[in-house]
């Protein structure tokens, strides 16, 4: 079992609601907000971090690893067996878990095409990027630095400039071949960059933001290519039941809560995992 696989994780604000026009069934009464998406988004996310940080490294401090690693199929399952409680609840937080990056990435969509300053919205999102780089390597990989693997917040930052590159294309009104080809080099340089700065998701992360950009006029065919981008990982869908839902109307002022309650929250993890002293342990 490779700690790699095991792991992945997962924003943005929702900007400045101005600039869209509302779609069908948008700004009615009922539905869910922007706000709420962001909770319900927070709240999965720290489950499957509680997952990978914590539940994660008492299974490699109870002796996964030598299990995994042992040549034995019968002592592995043997482990697996003796640990099953712990093993399905680690599953199952992380399954949880994918619920969060395809709803911060919808709402990335909605902050970018909200908002009244994309330079303001990127110089944030890239200063949050860089602080939270340390707790999430404490949270990961035990130790501060660590760059073999990058946080989400860099493959949302990413995100964000590829997007900025297919607005200033639709802006030249060129031709849909010459458009189409522009896109595709920007698209390619986009998860070209998240590939080689391993952020969590990379490539794959930074594809299924731009098909949610992409589709944004159209909210059927937004949720269709978000169902279909986000397959690799089979709960990661169930997100757009919740988007389908989304009201399009801003909800609570949360705009800071997710850039702060994302190092914070990873803090958090590790001291715990520290204070069982497991904080040394990798699961990257």
């Amino acid at each position: 079992m490779s700690p790699q696989t095991a792991l992945a994780q997962n924003v943005p604000e929702t900007g400045t609601w101005t600039q869209r026009i509302p779609q069908k069934g948008e700004g009615k009464q009922g539905g869910l907000s922007g706000s709420t998406l962001k909770l319900a988004a927070i709240i999965t996310m720290f489950i499957d971090h509680t997952g990978a940080a914590v539940l994660y490294r008492i299974l490699i401090s109870q002796g996964l690893y030598a299990a995994a690693y042992s040549g034995s199929p019968e002592y592995y399952l043997q482990f697996q067996m003796a640990h099953l409680p712990l093993i399905l609840t680690y599953y199952v937080m992380r399954y949880i878990g994918r619920i969060a990056f395809p709803i911060f990435c919808f709402l990335l969509v909605e902050g970018f095409v909200r908002t009244h300053s994309v330079g303001r919205y990127l110089l944030r999102m890239a200063l949050f990027a860089v602080l939270t780089e340390i707790p999430f390597d404490l949270a990961f990989a035990g130790k501060p630095f660590y760059f073999g693997y990058q946080n989400v917040m860099f493959t949302l930052l990413i995100g964000l400039l590829t997007m900025l590159g297919f607005s200033r294309v639709e802006k030249l009104r060129i031709p849909f071949v010459p458009a189409v080809l522009l896109d595709g080099v920007i698209l390619l340089a986009g998860m070209t960059a998240a590939y080689f700065m391993k952020t969590d998701y990379d490539w794959r992360g930074v594809a299924c933001i731009m098909a949610l950009y992409v589709f944004r006029r159209k909210k059927v065919l937004q949720i269709i290519a978000g169902c279909v981008s986000f397959a690799w990982e089979w709960t990661a869908p169930l997100a757009f039941i919740l988007v389908g839902f989304y009201n399009g109307k801003r909800g609570l002022p949360l705009k800071y809560v997710f850039y702060l309650f994302y190092p914070l929250h990873l803090l958090l993890l590790y001291l715990i995992c520290a204070l069982m002293g497991m904080g040394h342990i990798s699961v990257i």
